[in-house]
């Protein structure tokens, strides 16, 4: 559906680089499937956002390529350089853009109104559309409202809807919830997916917000420094991260480092450490010797009380609790093993005091062999 090939877009340095040229977007190519949601997540300034106005036709890229479904948007070897209201793409970002003079049905309307008279629709099927795109946002018993009269919160959800209203091939969002209280945020999460799923709609959703990325995604796009890290679903991208910055970036992640002693069966390893024996899973084929980091969730890090025999099984290490903290939903606990902190999220109803001796256990299918050079 949507189709990316050697992106690349550069700006102006500042006054003391004039001569210089700042790489945002660095030879980038994606591709996202139709009804995907495609998310670009990364810290700031990885290229994220210019990534996405590239596609919506608000920055002219260096070189490269940008084809929806079988419209080519850009290309600089052909000479194709579709200005954004040409491109039909639904475009939602984080300045709210609404017509402070219209109530909110307008707003919503508006995009269906001034279409060519030859797509318009009638004013049955406008309202019946409008209706149920306000209905999805929450802003249907609100549609007599001035749009000045909402809240900043009800504004971006008046945005996503008439985004929405149009029924786009593409669909850019660019932090569309960054505006909305925690609760209402995580509920929006849910409906905008599910409209999302109704509607077969693509989209390319750009966030910093790991849960927002893993919870709303089919296919998620790890950005850094104006390159893809890692492409893949967002359980591969969770459980197991091609680099040490992807296991950082998204959530958070112990880090073992060691060296790999042998091969065992399928892609489990078994690894040496400071600490002790760990087996741990890579999809690469890696020669004993090769120096590793293991990298595993603090909640597949099993905690019992006690210390474990020095002659117990691999990946079973003894330690000391420094600290904890209840999280409402879980108890997270640093232990120190030797002159390792290692973090371990616990069931709320386990919950172990400081200076308390416990034994670790590592489950070895959750713990995933990384790149010591990342």
């Amino acid at each position: 559906m949507l189709q990316i090939d050697n992106l690349r877009k550069t700006f102006d340095g500042s006054r003391s680089e004039r001569r210089s040229r700042v790489l945002a977007v660095d030879d980038l190519s994606l591709t996202a499937e139709e009804g995907q949601m495609f998310t670009l997540l990364g810290p700031s300034g990885c290229g994220k956002t210019t990534t996405l106005r590239c596609i919506a036709g608000l920055e002219h890229p260096d070189r490269g390529d940008i084809t929806v479904g079988d419209r080519t948007l850009f290309s600089d070897e052909r000479g194709i350089r579709l200005a954004a209201n040409e491109r039909g793409l639904g475009m939602v970002f984080q300045s709210y853009a609404i017509w402070p003079h219209m109530n909110v049905f307008k707003n919503a309307a508006l995009p269906l109104e001034v279409l060519p008279r030859s797509r318009r629709l009638s004013k049955k099927e406008i309202t019946a559309r409008v209706e149920r795109v306000l209905s999805v946002v929450q802003l249907d018993k609100l549609m007599d409202r001035p749009a000045t009269n909402l809240s900043g919160g009800q504004q971006q959800r008046l945005a996503l809807a008439r985004a929405l209203v149009m029924e786009p091939p593409l669909l850019l969002l660019d932090e569309p919830l960054s505006n909305l209280d925690a609760k209402l945020r995580e509920e929006m999460r849910f409906e905008l997916k599910r409209l999302q799923r109704e509607l077969n709609i693509t989209a390319v959703y750009v966030t910093h917000d790991q849960v927002e990325a893993l919870a709303m995604s089919n296919k998620i796009a790890v950005m850094r420094e104006g390159r893809i890290e890692q492409v893949g679903r967002p359980r591969e991208i969770y459980e197991r991260p091609s680099s040490r910055f992807v296991a950082d970036f998204i959530g958070t992640s112990n880090f073992i480092d060691g060296t790999v002693e042998s091969h065992e069966t399928g892609d489990l390893y078994l690894v040496d450490t400071p600490h002790g024996k760990i087996r741990a899973t890579s999809a690469a084929d890696l020669p004993a010797g090769e120096k590793v980091a293991v990298s595993i969730r603090p909640e597949y890090v099993e905690v019992e009380k006690g210390a474990v025999p020095a002659s117990d099984a691999v990946g079973r290490w003894s330690g000391v609790v420094e600290t904890r903290a209840f999280l409402g939903e879980s108890v997270d606990h640093v232990i120190r093993v030797g002159e390792l902190e290692m973090r371990a999220r616990c069931h709320p109803s386990l919950s172990f005091p400081p200076d308390t001796e416990v034994t670790i256990t590592l489950q070895e299918k959750m713990c995933s062999l990384i790149p010591t050079d990342e």
